[in-house]
């Protein structure tokens, strides 16, 4: 029954399959959906099907498994190890294969072979050099906004001129200048943004019949999990690997469609029977991981949208609690609820690891936390990107990226004066007029014998930099772990840090924390490079620094919770606005994905499951009264506990609304004219303040022409800058 040749016997496979996993496994050649409900054991069916391929009618190496997370294709990869196949499959994400494939192939795309992948925060640097190439102000085009633009013309495919011919009004003209601007800008530093991978490749494909032949030849077998959330350019590139033989099998649920904002298009698995009429269609319907209250509410919900497939989700587990709804007066005692109820569960013997709490926007979790700490109770929260967004992390890592990629102007602008070596603003902008006058790239301006005279008394430090560039450039080729270590030392990064240190934070421990993973990388990868270490680094995703082992509660967005699971569940601030979250422009699809992301969140809940709202949050600095979730209406009440908390019933207790929310800040140093900076609207100015009793308004004017006020004693996104620090 197995490939002659192979070890694996095919029928160890199958023996503890249900009928519909045991088809979906065996269904070798062609086209194949697996429609795979929540907790149905998709991922079985997965690593099954693809060692049952690589055992019966492939090579290992001949297959290609595509997910959506680094975490997933762990995951995955280590399951098929462990099921004999060996480590010759490619097992990975979307963004890695491009990424790979790109690099591998990188003449045949027309790229530089060592392109930098630029990561949000390059991406917004990009978007303001190509506004002030466009002599364009960033407060009437904020570059959130016009990055989220540009975006979405990547994931549908659209290049700058098919954008540009598209636009009918002002301001999609004025967008398509700036995306023109932007690319410009991304080729003149052979940089590639996230989009960029998937676009590009997509893009190589279509034209190169050759290349799409040898990749086919050589991935006889694709299979794509998760494939509801695929975008166009993905679309593209699993039908053009699969154009002859085929054999593109897809799993996923339309009801767990959920990154549309990303440009997820979920008519790609709506339609797969479309594209294929001869394939064969899997429905795994019986759910192995919720109590039957838990899934009954779920599927309650998820009724009420028109965009699905239908199934059935049913499961022989128990019947369990019944689900909860908590109505809060506010959020404090929302957050001491559930920290009193987590303290008490521990204490009776259940694991912190066992519990997640979920939210649909980050800004929730500060109270949760707040409410944890001071219930002694330890937590993690999902937010991978946050270590490699700290100013330690970027600076190192834009040092590695300028010595493999020089044309990197926008890491190069970051170190150039990282830490301080006396190259100041002005020093830069000459630089920059340097290279625009005589066409040339900033790195070779700056690494150009004769631009220090060309600069007066700042350019002796210009010189130093570009000597220390040289002294670091053999590291090229080293390890990633000793390359980092070097470069840290040599450059003063270490004896910066160490001369600034932060009570309660240690940069050159997160440093240490970095040299460890790349220590990792070049042990595990001994064919690596410093450039593959960087292209690792620069695909990380938030649930990706979750650690399994540890015991502490978990703290994640809905987003995030996507592929997980765990004994207990709350899903906190059901309320509208938030969940269903609300747009400026709000379309009827967005109520339907708000809707499979709760069910999403509700589904990841194995043995008990709590909903709770708040009829007070503070948002953005104010205290607003709010609705609860139209959700909640969807579900089976009769099945449901509902319970109203009132504050003394909360752990702790006895706290006033205004007491447990605010943060204890001396705010006495904050003006008119103080500047702030906040999360999401970025650099600002206090254009007037009112100190009333326990609360302080102030009115802001920000950077991208929005002027708002806020609570500053509620205010948690929003901090001080000392003048040195405003640009």
């Amino acid at each position: 029954m197995s490939r002659p040749g192979c070890d694996i016997d095919a029928r160890t496979l199958l023996a503890d399959l249900t009928e519909p996993q045991r088809q979906a496994v065996t269904h070798t050649d062609g086209p194949l959906l697996v429609l795979a409900g929540a907790g149905s054991g998709k991922t079985r069916v997965i690593t099954r099907r693809a060692a049952y391929v690589a055992a019966t009618v492939a090579r290992p190496y001949q297959v290609l498994a595509i997910t959506f997370t680094n975490k997933a294709a762990n995951e995955m990869r280590e399951r098929i190890v462990r099921l004999g196949v060996g480590p010759d499959m490619t097992v990975c994400t979307f963004h890695s294969i491009c990424a790979r494939l790109l690099r591998i192939h990188h003449d045949r795309a027309d790229l530089p072979g060592n392109f930098t992948i630029f990561d949000q925060a390059d991406q917004r640097a990009v978007v303001k050099q190509a506004l002030h190439r466009c002599e364009l102000d960033k407060r009437n085009w904020p570059v959130w906004r016009v990055l989220s633009r540009i975006s979405q013309a990547k994931n549908a495919m659209q290049t700058p001129e098919e954008f540009a011919q598209q636009a009918h009004y002002w301001q999609d003209r004025t967008l398509a200048r700036i995306y023109t601007a932007y690319e410009q800008i991304l080729a003149e530093q052979a940089g590639l943004d996230f989009d960029d991978l998937l676009l590009r490749l997509a893009v190589l494909l279509d034209r190169d019949q050759e290349l799409r032949d040898r990749l086919e030849d050589r991935y006889r077998y694709l299979l794509i999990d998760e494939y509801q959330d695929t975008n166009d350019a993905q679309y593209r590139i699993a039908h053009l690997l699969t154009q002859r033989r085929r054999n593109l099998c897809v799993t996923g649920d339309p009801d767990q469609s959920i990154y549309a904002w990303r440009g997820a298009n979920i008519t790609n698995i709506l339609r797969f029977e479309k594209d294929h009429p001869d394939a064969l269609v899997v429905r795994l319907e019986q759910n192995y991981r919720s109590t039957k209250r838990i899934l009954s509410a779920a599927s309650s919900l998820i009724s009420f949208n028109i965009n699905r497939k239908e199934k059935t989700l049913w499961t022989e587990n128990d019947e369990g609690r019944s689900v909860r709804t908590v109505d809060c007066p506010d959020a404090t005692v929302e957050a001491n609820l559930i920290a009193g109820e987590i303290a008490t569960a521990v204490a009776n013997g259940r694991e912190p690891r066992d519990v997640a709490v979920c939210y649909r926007i980050n800004a929730l979790s500060l109270e949760i936390e707040l409410a944890l700490q001071r219930a002694g109770i330890a937590y993690q929260v999902a937010r991978g990107q946050e270590f490699y967004g700290r100013k330690e992390i970027k600076d190192l890592i834009a040092y590695l990226r300028v010595l493999v990629n020089p044309a990197d102007a926008t890491s190069l602008r970051r170190i150039i004066n990282t830490p301080a070596r006396g190259i100041g603003k002005t020093t830069v902008a000459k630089l920059d007029a340097l290279a625009e006058s005589s066409n040339a790239a900033l790195h070779d301006v700056v690494m150009n014998p004769t631009t220090p005279k060309e600069l007066g008394r700042s350019g002796s430090k210009v010189a130093d930099f570009a000597d220390l560039l040289r002294s670091l450039t053999p590291l090229v080729d080293a390890p990633a772990a000793k390359a980092l270590s070097e470069v840290f030392s040599r450059t003063g990064l270490r004896a910066s840090l160490l001369d600034h240190q932060v009570v309660d934070a240690d940069p050159c421990e997160n440093v240490e924390n970095l040299i460890v993973e790349a220590r990792r990388y070049d042990q595990a990868e001994p064919d690596g490079s410093l450039l593959g270490w960087l292209e690792q680094v620069s695909l990380v995703s938030d649930i990706d620094s979750l650690d399994d082992t540890t015991g502490a509660v978990t703290l994640l967005t809905l987003h995030a919770a996507k592929g997980l699971e765990f004994p207990v569940i709350y899903i906190v601030g059901l309320e509208d606005g938030l969940l269903p979250f609300r747009r400026d422009e709000e379309t009827p699809s967005d109520e339907e994905e708000e809707r499979r992301l709760c069910f999403v969140g509700m589904t990841r809940a194995k043995e008990e499951l709590t909903l709770t709202h708040a009829r007070f949050r503070i948002r953005h600095g104010r205290e607003l009264r709010t609705m609860r979730s139209p959700f909640l209406d969807e579900l089976p009440r009769e099945e449901l506990e509902w319970i109203n908390a009132q504050e003394d019933d909360a752990a702790g207790g006895g706290r006033s609304r205004r007491q447990g929310g605010a943060r204890s800040t001396d705010f006495a140093r904050w003006r008119p004219g103080t500047h702030v900076h906040h999360d999401e609207h970025g650099i600002g100015k206090i254009v007037s303040i009112y100190r009333g009793s326990g609360q302080t308004h102030a009115a802001i004017q920000f950077e991208s022409g929005d002027q708002q006020t806020f609570i500053l004693e509620y205010a948690d996104k929003l901090t001080y800058l000392e003048p040195d620090e405003v640009g």
